[in-house]
């Protein structure tokens, strides 16, 4: 099936057009340490550089169904063989999936997860030695807190035994029935970087003291990262009300999702010690303290979870919204109005990730308690897109 949508209408598109004129741009957005990342010389002397714009319009094709029945499934991660890891938000599993059959291997159960509301075992991620120490770490809400954790994986051993016991690399981050963020990576720089949520504690968000309302830069071994912008913090970027989206382009800048309350859905280019504005500015705001965002949506449109990055293209999966945007890029601001595809078509959505020559995976959420499943969810989807 091939889906093709017009961008939004004209007036909503000039609005996120202004939105990204004011955001931050390029400047800064990068990692500690290294200057404002540079485009590389133009060839005509005298004319500035420039990053040429993915095309304004693109499509999407939904090329199969890879796997079927998944219960609340939330974290993906690929292994190197090609299979893939997804995690079970209130099972507090882990599911082995072959993307060839369809064939779907549960490894075992992370002890410790205490799920409840929208807490439960959340974002997941290879190690960046995964060939050779295999773990696989995981973020979680436990009885106390949301932490970061990893595991031994080691698939010689029987079904639903292959999961080493957890070892707790990072504790601490306020936990609450909402806004637990969830979503860890490694970045380029071989970093573990986290989005939290300010669990429904707004003030929490401003205060660079605490964990919740951030997006978090630590070591393999949750030490803060080395260069990270507050001296021995492992606080990134602050002033978010829940961020469960990160993805890096190809210049090595990141950007991330953020859930608004009641008007404005967030995404944004991260730049180092950048306040994001919550509670004090939801969307954008002319007030000089908070980074802008680059694309902004009404909440009924969006509610967005993961992000991935493919080809000059952002692509945004949204729960409420039940669609997939798609936000092209020049540079840290957005090309042209976000488009829509999927709308409705199969539920909310959850997770998106790359999958190589110019595809995604895409996970839906319709069963984790506010969707309404229809027979085979939750799936995973395999999709072309430019």
């Amino acid at each position: 099936m091939i889906v093709r949508r017009r961008a939004v209408p004209a007036v909503l598109a000039a609005a996120l057009l202004l939105a990204a004129g004011c955001s931050s741009g390029s400047s800064g957005v990068g990692f500690p340490g290294q200057g404002p990342r540079t485009a590389p010389p133009s060839t005509a002397p005298g004319r500035p550089a420039t990053e040429s714009a993915a095309p304004a319009e693109g499509s999407v094709r939904v090329l199969r169904t890879v796997a079927e029945n998944l219960k609340s499934p939330w974290g993906l991660a690929a292994l190197p063989g090609g299979d893939l890891l997804v995690s079970s938000r209130d099972d507090a599993t882990i599911t082995r999936v072959d993307p060839g059959t369809g064939r779907t291997t549960e490894l075992g159960t992370v002890s410790g997860v205490s799920p409840s509301g929208e807490g439960g075992l959340l974002g997941i991620a290879l190690s960046p030695h995964y060939a050779s120490d295999r773990m696989v770490y995981a973020y979680f809400t436990s009885a106390s807190d949301n932490r970061i954790v990893r595991m031994l994986y080691d698939p010689r051993k029987p079904a639903g035994e292959q999961l080493g016991a957890p070892d707790t690399v990072f504790k601490g981050i306020p936990k609450g029935p909402i806004h637990n963020g969830g979503r860890i990576a490694f970045g380029p720089d071989g970093m573990l970087y986290a989005g939290t949520g300010e669990s429904g504690k707004r003030g929490l968000a401003q205060d660079r003291n605490s964990l919740g309302g951030k997006i978090l830069r630590l070591t393999p071994d949750g030490e803060p990262a080395p260069g990270n912008p507050f001296p021995d913090s492992p606080v990134y970027s602050y002033g978010h009300r829940n961020v469960q989206g990160l993805a890096w382009d190809d210049r090595q800048r990141l950007f991330a999702s953020e859930f608004g309350q009641d008007t404005w859905d967030e995404l944004n280019a991260i730049k180092p010690g950048g306040n994001y504005g919550w509670p004090d500015a939801e969307g954008r705001s002319s007030d000089p303290r908070f980074q802008n965002p680059i694309a902004q949506w009404h909440t009924d449109e969006a509610s967005p979870s993961g992000i991935a990055y493919v080809h000059g293209v952002i692509w945004m999966a949204a729960l409420k919204g039940e669609r997939l945007w798609r936000v092209p890029l020049r540079g840290t601001r957005a090309a042209a109005a976000p488009q829509a595809f999927l709308t409705g078509t199969y539920g909310r959505l959850r997770t998106v990730a790359p999958a190589g020559d110019g595809k995604l995976w895409l996970i839906t959420s319709n069963t984790d308690g506010r969707g309404h499943p229809k027979k085979g969810d939750d799936r995973i989807l395999e999709l072309r897109v430019n």
